[in-house]
């Protein structure tokens, strides 16, 4: 099976006091443009869909080390722990198969073996593409200096006090939007990675409640929130419209409501959030 048409989706988000995405090359302070817009990768986007579909039962290949939910710590042994043999002609159907993320987004297999000529490089492209999420206005960001209690060691050399000073970063308030898009191309059983039409369904219902059980420090239960999402299916396997056009036919406001363009025939789904 593989998608039967073509699919264009919009994520409308707020945080409020929080630190959606830290920048580990800027003290971890909230990823911004240079014209101060915030913005959140699409790879912390992707990890966030994962934990996500992870709490929901789906099974996923790439799993961070502080939220995994087996004892492999690497792609090697979660492949070996799954029986999957990367020599197997058939390892990408089978992977695709077994692991929801590389059927959606796709994944680079490559592997070292014990000898110069073993290892493998096995590609997969997947049909779900992810663009970063950037806030609709420039963001302010409060840093508050914070301590802490004890120290981590027991320790005489280069002794330090136990309220060692830190630094904390936070968006104060924004309004957010990423985009999407689901490409039937590259979904086939025979050229594609066989993500059909109920994983479309499951990635839709698992964008309205991102950031369901994301707390952290950073982000405190509450402060991110996904205001709406906004689906589009196309009537065909190659799209009505450009995704460019498509995206292009919202407006959003810095209150997060929205303004449609119309595009005739193609009629956005309201999600969540209305």
């Amino acid at each position: 099976m593989s998608l039967s048409h073509k699919h264009d989706f919009a994520v409308i988000f707020k945080v409020k006091n929080a630190n959606p995405n830290g920048d580990p090359l800027n003290g971890n302070r909230p990823r911004t443009t240079y014209e101060g817009f915030g913005e959140v990768s699409d790879v912390c986007i992707k990890r966030k869909i994962r934990n996500r579909l992870m709490q929901t039962g789906e099974s996923i290949l790439i799993q961070s080390d502080d939220n995994k939910l087996d004892g492999c710590k690497s792609i090697r042994s979660r492949i070996e722990a799954s029986g999957l043999d990367p020599k197997d002609p058939e390892f990408k159907q089978k992977a695709c198969y077994k692991w929801y993320d590389v059927r959606a987004f796709g994944q680079v297999f490559a592997l070292k073996g014990k000898g110069k000529s073993d290892g493998v490089s096995i590609p997969v492209r997947g049909p779900v593409s992810i663009h970063p999420a950037f806030s609709i206005e420039p963001i302010s960001i409060s840093s508050t200096q914070i301590t802490k209690s004890t120290n981590a060691e027991d320790s005489d050399q280069n002794k330090k006090a136990s309220d060692t000073m830190g630094m904390k970063h936070r968006v104060d308030e924004g309004i957010y939007v990423f985009y999407g898009s689901l490409n039937p191309q590259l979904s086939s059983d025979e050229t594609g990675t066989g993500f059909n039409d109920q994983d479309a369904l499951t990635l839709k219902k698992t964008l309205t409640t991102l950031f369901e059980n994301d707390a952290s420090s950073a982000r405190p239960d509450g402060s991110m929130e996904v205001v709406k999402v906004i689906w589009w299916e196309h009537n065909n396997l190659h799209g009505q419209y450009s995704s460019s056009k498509v995206h292009k036919s919202i407006i959003v406001n810095p209150d997060g409501s929205l303004i449609f363009n119309d595009l005739d025939g193609l009629e956005p789904e309201k999600v969540n959030g209305f």
